[in-house]
């Protein structure tokens, strides 16, 4: 966090509004949207004052051993994506119950620029936590810290659910749904990388193919 701090926080002219919906202490659902590689490092940078987020993170950073170390140190959870992965939503409840702050993306990876589907799994951390809170945060401008010379300016916003908590009649599927389109209505897809990356997503979803050769 040190290393990443004066990327994120100096050069990219972080701005962090609407912390008072943060609670100093208790359990914490943190879910935003993913556009950028760096939106982790940028919750975890920005809040550290307030809470540590522990984020649930791929797995396949664990297979790098400085990468491992890095994670390890900042409280990453793994989880396997694509697979319901129930080890690590065991980890996060047990987290969670002990009044951890958990940081979550529900659309699963980077969206590179294109809608996606929310998975279900903030909702069942919600619905196995009940005394968690849930808080929303969008994250905007990270897309251009790989942009230089072009300053980025980072923005986190934070808020409460437009309807509320979840439910007890809203499926886990429904809550995150609802929540993920709370969230893109503040924080609209975004392309990521440098101009030919960029331009090549852009060329690729214009044309109703997916933005990257091989994702589903």
């Amino acid at each position: 966090m040190r290393v990443s701090s004066p990327v994120v926080k100096h050069w990219g002219r972080l701005e962090v509004i609407g912390e008072e919906h943060l609670p100093a202490e208790g359990p914490v659902l943190l879910v935003g949207n993913h556009d950028s590689y760096w939106d982790p490092v940028a919750f975890g940078t920005g809040l550290i004052g307030r809470r540590q987020v522990r984020a649930l993170a791929k797995s396949t950073l664990w297979k790098y051993r400085p990468v491992a170390w890095v994670v390890d140190r900042m409280g990453q959870i793994p989880i396997e994506r694509g697979k319901g992965d129930a080890t690590a939503l065991s980890s996060a409840i047990a987290e969670l119950k002990g009044g951890a702050c958990i940081g979550i993306f529900p659309e699963g990876t980077i969206s590179r620029g294109a809608p996606m589907r929310a998975r279900s799994g903030v909702g069942r951390l919600a619905q196995a936590v009940p005394e968690a809170k849930v808080v929303l945060g969008t994250i905007t401008g990270s897309v251009d810290i790989v942009r230089f010379p072009k300053r980025p300016a980072i923005r986190i916003e934070l808020f409460e659910p437009e309807q509320g908590q979840m439910r007890p009649d809203e499926s886990p599927s429904e809550f995150s749904d609802r929540v993920m389109a709370d969230i893109r209505r503040r924080a609209p897809y975004a392309l990521p990388g440098r101009k030919r990356t960029s331009s090549r997503y852009r060329t690729r979803i214009e044309a109703g193919l997916p933005p990257k050769e091989g994702r589903g």
